[in-house]
């Protein structure tokens, strides 16, 4: 019996040893405690705040091809949260992908497009005043996703790939924890309305290219989400509040794990297996890695007159100041009902470093949804500037064998 109590008690010590060990190896927790004091009471009430964070060191091997090492925080893939718009970011991939795989001549994402009316409440698009030709095209879509994160513009890619083949495409390289079913800031449609998407035809002068008819199509896979009804009030169409709990179950939704993953796979295609790439081309990735970084500001067609942090919440949280030259964030923002989300890659050119995280908030103390009060500026943005610089001086100090070549995230 004695035997048997010490053969126990060694196991238990060695338990919370292996588990010390454990914790000890994990940077992200361990930047965390150290810090806590920085972030208010976010990480003194995570379950409050709904945190959930990723990162990844990259390490290179001698031939430069990259190493990751994912570490986590509260990561909960049957959590629900609103991913806002983050999943314009699949959606613009999958586009380019789809005009590949269309292989006509002459058809490729600067083609000028017409967007017409199959059914209520449909709208028409022939002409986009922001584009130096004032005529619409993938290309021009996808510029304005990832520099404003126009809604609009994630919309029109919606219509062109239909919700069906949105999703379809999407789990068929694994990404199944995940659903695109509706337009954004789009109040007159609703479940049914969306699975309607609109005729596309692309041409060139008089000629027609490819036509697309409007499309029926059905995507409501069936997820163990767990609080997709939630809070105490919402703020209907007609502004006044009503006393009940917030409906998400016909919300989008699609996990962090997924986002983090899906940039990755643009940003390193080779890393990953073959069928969870996306079908891109050489140009695809260059002109993707151009808009992905670029800042509002840096062109003509479209031009915005933002901030540099204005979609960079990492790091920057939306602030005015100039990001400095050497520093380049590949990412995309989300925010709606008091969530905050972003997915990123971070390089630092001038001191060799580099590094992916990707995190959630939620930021909405009153449990009342579309009514407009989040403490983005109070809370939100400050957490996600702060958790940035951390990993990011942590990355400054952390050794590597092999310094990264980016070359190929020049621009």
């Amino acid at each position: 019996m004695l035997l048997i109590m010490l053969k126990n008690k060694f196991l238990l010590y060695f338990f919370f040893f292996c588990l010390g060990k454990l914790s000890a190896q994990n940077p992200l927790t361990t930047i965390i405690q150290e810090n806590k004091s920085v972030f208010g009471d976010i990480f003194d009430r995570p379950d409050h705040y709904e945190v959930q964070i990723l990162y990844t060191q990259i390490n290179r091997a001698e031939d430069n091809s990259p190493i990751f090492t994912t570490f986590s925080y509260r990561l909960n893939e049957a959590q629900y949260f609103y991913p806002a718009s983050t999943i314009k970011m699949p959606t613009a991939f999958l586009a380019l992908e789809k005009l590949n795989d269309l292989g006509i001549i002459g058809l490729d994402k600067q083609t000028p497009m017409r967007i017409g009316v199959g059914s209520s409440p449909q709208t028409a698009m022939q002409h986009d005043s922001t584009a130096e030709d004032t005529l619409p095209s993938i290309a021009h879509f996808i510029k304005k996703i990832f520099l404003v994160s126009d809604n609009d513009a994630y919309n029109r890619l919606y219509e062109f790939m239909g919700q069906q083949q949105l999703n379809e495409k999407l789990w068929e390289k694994g990404f199944k924890n995940s659903r695109i079913i509706h337009r954004l800031s789009a109040p007159n449609y609703d479940k049914v309305t969306n699975r309607f998407t609109n005729p596309i035809t692309f041409y060139k002068g008089d000629t027609i290219l490819y036509h697309q008819g409007e499309v029926f199509s059905k995507a409501y896979p069936s997820l163990d989400l767990k609080r997709e009804i939630r809070g105490k009030g919402y703020e209907n169409k007609a502004e006044k509040i009503v006393n009940e709990p917030f409906d998400f179950t016909y919300k989008n939704y699609i996990s962090l794990q997924h986002l983090h993953d899906i940039l990755k796979t643009v940003l390193f295609p080779a890393s990953v297996p073959k069928q969870q790439r996306f079908r891109l081309t050489e140009p695809d990735y260059a002109f993707l890695y151009q808009y992905l970084s670029q800042t509002p500001r840096a062109g003509k067609y479209p031009y915005y007159d933002k901030p540099d942090g204005y979609v960079k919440f990492f790091l920057f949280g939306g602030a005015t100041e100039k990001i400095p030259e050497h520093i380049r964030v590949f990412n995309k923002v989300g925010d709606a009902y008091g969530y905050l989300t972003d997915v990123a890659y971070v390089i630092d050119f001038k001191n060799q470093i580099e590094f992916m995280v990707a995190a959630t908030i939620h930021v909405n103390d009153n449990r009342i949804y579309n009514d407009g009060v989040y403490e983005y500026e109070e809370k939100g943005f400050p957490f996600f500037k702060s958790l940035g610089w951390l990993i990011y001086n942590y990355e400054l100090k952390r050794n590597r064998n092999f310094l990264p070549n980016l070359s190929k995230f020049k621009r």
